[in-house]
């Protein structure tokens, strides 16, 4: 009598537990998943260590390198922001107001423009100098003398024809004082060039008066 065979059902595959699941899969990516812990935490480290960006202000600056005697104009400032620790109380932060002053000492490039480094409106040059007022023996020359120059000044006898003496070293051409006149001073109803003014020691300033005396001045133009 032949054997009669069942089919046998397939075995079910018992499915792990979501649990378990989840926790072979941490485990198997345990290192990565302390990596990204690490690194969100020295993350929100460095949040709270980072200081605060730093307040910046608008400040006038010099827009170039002006001599000192410049007369300033639109092309000589401009507006920068700076940290404001960096931005000096009495900056301005409009050029309208600096405008035809004048610098009485140089101004490199980027610098903050303050009163300080200006001219009053009076006849004034760096610390240390006088304000002389000189009259050149050729007129012509001392037209081309423009502010900011350097000039030596030299004085030499009419009548002797000697060499001339050095009597001011690097002297700086200043601007005319504001409200100035620059069409020429009248002496005996003759109309004569103005004098130049320069910043001076106060011992080449009595040399010059003295030397204006007995001597032609000229002047030389120096670095």
């Amino acid at each position: 009598m032949p054997s009669t065979r069942f089919p046998v059902p397939p075995l079910e595959r018992r499915r792990r537990p979501v649990r378990v699941a989840w926790r072979a899969v941490l485990w198997r990516w345990r290192f990565v998943v302390a990596a990204l812990g690490v690194g969100l935490a020295a993350s929100s480290a460095l949040q709270v260590l980072r200081p605060p960006a730093p307040e910046v202000r608008a400040v006038v600056v010099a827009a170039r390198d002006l001599p000192a005697g410049t007369t300033l104009g639109s092309g000589d400032l401009r507006v920068a922001r700076l940290p404001a620790a960096l931005a000096l109380h009495a900056t301005r932060t409009s050029p309208a107001g600096l405008l035809g002053r004048a610098t009485a000492v140089p101004v490199p490039a980027g610098l903050p423009v303050v009163p300080d480094l200006l001219t009053s409106g009076e006849l004034v040059g760096p610390p240390g100098t006088v304000v002389a007022a000189v009259r050149l023996a050729d007129p012509a020359v001392a037209a081309l003398l423009t502010p900011g120059t350097r000039v030596d000044v030299l004085a030499a006898a009419a009548e002797t024809g000697t060499q001339g003496v050095v009597v001011a070293r690097r002297a700086l051409v200043l601007p005319v004082a504001p409200g100035g006149d620059e069409g020429g001073w009248a002496v005996g109803g003759e109309a004569q060039t103005p004098p130049v003014l320069l910043a001076v020691t106060p011992e080449e300033a009595a040399a010059l008066a003295g030397a204006a005396v007995t001597a032609l001045l000229s002047a030389v133009v120096v670095p």
